[in-house]
């Protein structure tokens, strides 16, 4: 008995299956290396769940939300209506600034109303190292770059694109006492975000704050000190290592002689805090993972 051969339509749809769809645009191509451009945003690295990210997600957001909440019985008042000096209807003073009532606020705004949307959280770290011999010769800063590749995992286009840019070179913005001067590298730096951000978090409290040698912490300010000034309502707690610390990361720990000497660096935790009191609330989001905080007494 002869099999009977399926319809010209099912054949052709037997034939397409497992292939990708044709491509009726063509994909551009970068003109330096001439590899395609994918058309849409392609994020690499994050394939496994972070330890630390989950923990934040489990236990520390709910402490948090309740360690800093502020109970309010009563609406916030409206804030205060600018007053306006120029009048915005007039296409002559349209895009005039109209400054605030009672000159700058940044010190004295209050916190946002506490809700399960803006609980203090991490959003980057930034890495940040200033290297004086680089001034004469910028050849200085191939190993601090490198360096800052091994730490954090992070090239400039890695992994597609996204908002992280990799390693980059800090140059002078103007001139400061005739050796720095404008556009010339002082330095390099990187930013955190997502699991590589929590992966460095993990390997600074864990493998390098504790092998320091006389390490009493993080200092706190004074008790006196202002809740009102700049740094106090940024929501960002920077602390500095010194280049002994540098050798105690893992990826620099493997092959420490690769690199001609040692880096110190200052780390920045960005949080989303803000108002009064926001470095406050960052250093108690700071201290659930693991992060020591000291006072002199």
């Amino acid at each position: 008995m002869s099999q009977r051969h399926p319809p010209r339509r099912v054949a052709r749809s037997l034939m397409r299956f497992g292939r990708p769809p044709p491509v009726k645009k063509p994909l551009q191509r970068n003109w330096r290396t001439r590899l395609p451009i994918p058309h849409v945003n392609i994020i690499g690295r994050e394939f496994a769940p972070s330890r630390l990210e989950d923990h934040y997600h489990a236990t520390l957001e709910d402490n948090a939300m309740y360690m800093t909440y502020i109970h309010e019985s009563t609406p916030r008042p409206p804030p205060r209506q600018i007053r306006l000096t120029y009048d915005p209807s007039n296409p002559y003073a349209r895009f005039r600034h109209n400054p605030p009532v009672g000159g700058d606020q940044l010190g004295k705004k209050p916190p946002p109303p506490d809700t399960p949307a803006n609980v203090v959280r991490l959003e980057k770290i930034v890495l940040h190292s200033f290297m004086k011999q680089a001034i004469g010769s910028r050849l200085q800063l191939l190993g601090l770059i490198m360096a800052m590749r091994a730490l954090s995992g992070e090239t400039e286009r890695g992994a597609g694109k996204h908002a992280v840019q990799g390693v980059q070179i800090v140059r002078g913005k103007k001139s400061v006492g005739g050796w720095i001067r404008p556009n010339i590298p002082v330095g390099a730096k990187v930013e955190l975000r997502g699991a590589p951000m929590y992966d460095f978090l993990a390997q600074l409290v864990e493998f390098v704050l504790p092998r320091l040698k006389d390490f009493p912490g993080i200092m706190l300010p004074p008790p006196g000190v202002s809740l009102h000034s700049p740094s106090a309502v940024s929501g960002v707690v920077s602390i500095g290592l010194p280049p002994t610390a540098m050798p105690f990361f893992p990826q620099i720990e493997v092959n420490v002689d690769a690199y001609p000497r040692p880096y110190g660096m200052h780390v920045h935790f960005v949080t989303n805090a803000t108002g009064v009191g926001a470095e406050n609330r960052a250093r108690a989001l700071l201290s659930g993972f693991m992060l020591p905080f000291t006072r002199h007494s």
